[in-house]
């Protein structure tokens, strides 16, 4: 997103500032240095946004490695955001703030992403409710078209090797694929795909948590959510340069 204005008087770059601060948070504005006079252009940074639901922690991890591989490009930021466990009683969650963790994702932080990487542990071969909640709810985003033609990948958690990893990560696509997203996967020119003793799929990242007390990501299963990462974001800023030009 760009803003351009021939700063004639401070009042009119005051203005210029204003607008890009309503629209990017300061950390994520970039102003290059001109000479007085000059026309002043702001960009804000590409943001992929990471979501999530966790119930053990293995899938949090994940998306933490995911966030990892993002900012490993140059020129992209990652978004970490969770959605609330499903509430037999409302339809709001229990608490409006997490007690730890990321903060819960709004509409808005999806329509405003310019990629996302979405990751949910399996239940019965499918997504979690909590995950699928959210995507129920983003019927508005779909009519609008606000996540046609945007990057997108997936990644999942399963307790055994065979739990419905690959099953769980086509769920998540799916209603993707209706909202318009590119759907990114792994490459099998990524060597951890071929040599993974536990998690990754060409699919998507994934993690076998087995029966320990705490998530322990495998070296290979840490290098794939990177990956994940980074392919979704060098799309993301690809695109956006493409869409400017």
């Amino acid at each position: 997103m760009r803003f351009s204005l021939d700063a004639a008087s401070p009042a009119e770059t005051l203005a210029l500032v204003r607008a890009a601060l309503d629209v990017c948070p300061p950390n994520q504005l970039l102003s290059p240095a001109r000479p007085r006079g000059a026309a002043v252009e702001v960009m804000c940074m590409p943001e992929i946004l990471v979501l999530y639901y966790s119930r053990t922690g293995a899938t949090a991890e994940l998306a933490r490695y995911v966030c990892r591989g993002v900012e490993s490009v140059q020129g992209a930021s990652a978004k970490l955001r969770t959605v609330p466990p499903v509430v037999c009683e409302s339809e709001g969650p229990a608490r409006l703030v997490p007690a730890s963790g990321a903060p819960y994702a709004t509409l808005e932080d999806l329509s405003n992403a310019a990629g996302l990487v979405m990751g949910s542990p399996t239940r019965f071969g499918n997504m979690a409710a909590p995950l699928k909640y959210f995507l129920d709810n983003t019927g508005a985003l779909w009519a609008a078209g606000a996540l046609s033609g945007k990057p997108a990948g997936v990644f999942t958690s399963t307790q055994s090797m065979h739990g419905g990893q690959e099953t769980t990560l086509i769920s998540m696509m799916l209603p993707l694929l209706h909202h318009g997203m590119y759907m990114v996967g792994i490459p099998y020119t990524e060597r951890a795909v071929n040599v993974t003793k536990s998690g990754g799929t060409p699919y998507g990242a994934s993690h076998v948590a087995s029966a320990g007390p705490s998530p322990e990501l495998s070296e290979d299963e840490k290098v794939l959510a990177q990956v994940l990462g980074r392919r979704v974001a060098s799309l993301a800023l690809r695109l956006e340069k493409t869409a400017v030009s």
